[in-house]
């Protein structure tokens, strides 16, 4: 039997499509909730923050291999620009920023 509760991140609660994911492969939900709060709110955010359906489908299938693969935390991810509990650095302000300008 599933386990329907699958745990969240600090800022973000986890996404449904997420969540099926992470569901049908046991391996993959247990490293999920052994990770800290912080590090599942990363891989919702990296998650999420996509443009594309398409691409978001891919990122859904990473989190689920790279936990596999013993990641904790996303690649290359500044991390979640979301959080309310602590203000967001000069570089990550400038990492937004850049992406920004580069998707226009």
């Amino acid at each position: 039997m599933f386990k329907k509760n699958v745990s969240g991140g600090t800022a973000h609660k986890i996404p449904e499509d997420l969540k099926k994911a992470l569901l049908k492969d046991s391996k993959s939900l247990e490293l999920w909730e052994s990770l800290t709060p912080l590090a599942r709110n990363e891989w919702i955010c990296w998650t999420i923050s996509v443009q594309k359906q398409e691409t978001r489908v891919e990122h859904i299938e990473r989190v689920v291999k790279e936990l596999k693969e013993g990641m904790r935390r996303p690649c290359c991810w500044y991390g979640c620009i979301h959080r309310k509990d602590k203000k967001i650095s000069a570089s990550v302000q400038n990492v937004v920023l850049n992406r920004r300008k580069n998707l226009k």
